[in-house]
C-alpha cells in the first residue's frame, strides 16, 4: 500500500489525479455529464473531514459497485486541530486523490471557492487567520524539506478541477451559483471551456459560480431556466443541521458531525422535494 505521508508519493497521487480529471471522457469543458444509469453519490463541502470520508468510502464501496460514482467537493481549508494548532486538510485531499487514482471511472471532484482561492492566491480569512497560510503551514509540517513540491502538485490537482456536472435527467451539481446581481450577465459559456485566468479573478464567470451566496427560490428559479436545470444541488453556505433547500436547490454541508451525503437514482427524473428525504446523514453510516 502506498504510503500518503511520503512526499513523493503525495506528489505522484497529486499529478495524477490532475491527469485524469483533464482527460476524463466525462468531461466537455469544464462541466461533467452522467448519463441515466447507475447511482451518483453527491457530498457537500468537506474541509478536511476524515471521518466523514472514510464513511463516504465504506458506503460507495466502489470496489464491488461499478455502477456507482461519487462526487465531491471544497476538500481543503480545515479548522485547526486542537493541539496540533495546524490545518491539516492536505491528509484529506491526498487520500481523496489516491481513491481517484484508484477507480478513474467512479470519482469526480469539483472547484469550489476555496480550492480556487489556494490555487490563485485569493485570501480568505476566518477568526482572523489566513487560511490558506495556514493550509500551507499544515503542508509544510507533514512533508517537511519537500513541501514546496507537495504545494507545486497541489496546485496542478486544482487548477484540473471542472466547474460543474449535470445528468441526463437534469440534476446539476456545482460549489454554488452566482449572486443575484448576475442574474443577466453570468455567461454559461465558462461551462464550455477551461476556465482562463480571466475566468478565476474577480469578476470572472468561474470565481462567480463558486463565491454566490444568498439565493432566494427566486434567484434560483432565474437560474434553472436559464440553464435547463430540474434540481441544484451545491454546497458553500454552512448548514448546522446538514442541508437545507431553497426552492429547487439543495444545499448540503459534509464537514461536521451532522453531515450529510446525497445519493441520486440516475435512471430518473427528480424534484428537489422528492430528493430531500434521500439525503443521508453520515453518522447514519456505520
Amino acid at each position: 500500500m502506498t504510503n500518503l505521508g511520503d512526499p513523493k508519493a503525495a506528489c505522484e497521487v497529486l499529478h495524477e489525479a490532475a491527469q485524469l480529471l483533464r482527460e476524463d471522457p466525462n468531461r466537455r469543458g469544464s462541466l461533467l455529464t452522467f448519463g441515466a444509469a447507475g447511482q451518483l453519490v453527491v457530498t457537500g463541502d468537506m474541509h478536511g473531514h476524515l471521518r466523514n470520508f472514510e464513511k463516504l468510502q465504506r458506503f460507495c464501496a466502489l470496489e464491488r459497485s461499478p455502477g456507482r460514482s461519487v462526487l465531491m467537493h471544497e476538500l481543503i481549508h480545515a479548522e485547526p486541530e486542537p493541539g496540533v494548532g495546524l490545518d491539516l486538510s492536505i491528509d484529506l485531499l491526498v487520500r481523496a486523490a489516491a481513491w481517484k487514482c484508484a477507480f478513474p471511472d467512479n470519482v469526480f471532484f469539483l472547484q469550489s471557492n476555496h480550492e480556487l482561492s489556494q490555487l490563485c492566491g485569493h485570501e480568505i480569512t476566518k477568526g482572523g487567520r489566513s487560511v490558506l497560510a495556514d493550509f500551507e503551514r499544515g503542508v509544510a509540517f507533514r512533508y517537511g524539506a519537500l513541501a514546496d513540491d507537495v504545494l507545486a502538485a497541489v496546485a496542478d490537482y486544482l487548477r484540473a478541477l471542472p466547474l460543474a456536472a449535470r445528468t441526463t435527467h437534469g440534476v446539476f451539481v456545482s460549489h454554488s451559483l452566482p449572486d443575484a446581481l448576475l442574474l443577466d450577465t453570468f455567461d454559461p459559456a465558462v461551462l464550455e471551456r477551461e476556465p482562463a485566468a480571466a475566468d478565476q479573478a474577480l469578476g470572472g464567470m468561474a470565481y462567480a459560480l463558486v463565491w454566490g451566496r444568498f439565493h432566494t427560490p427566486e434567484v434560483v428559479e432565474h437560474y434553472a431556466r436559464r440553464l435547463g436545470v430540474e434540481v441544484f444541488i451545491v454546497g458553500h453556505t454552512p448548514q448546522e443541521t446538514g442541508y437545507d433547500r431553497v426552492g429547487r436547490m439543495l444545499i448540503l454541508a459534509s464537514d461536521h458531525a451532522h453531515g450529510v451525503f446525497l445519493p441520486i437514482d440516475l435512471s430518473r427524473r427528480w424534484t428537489a422535494e422528492e430528493l430531500e428525504p434521500a439525503i443521508r446523514k453520515f453518522v447514519s453510516v456505520e
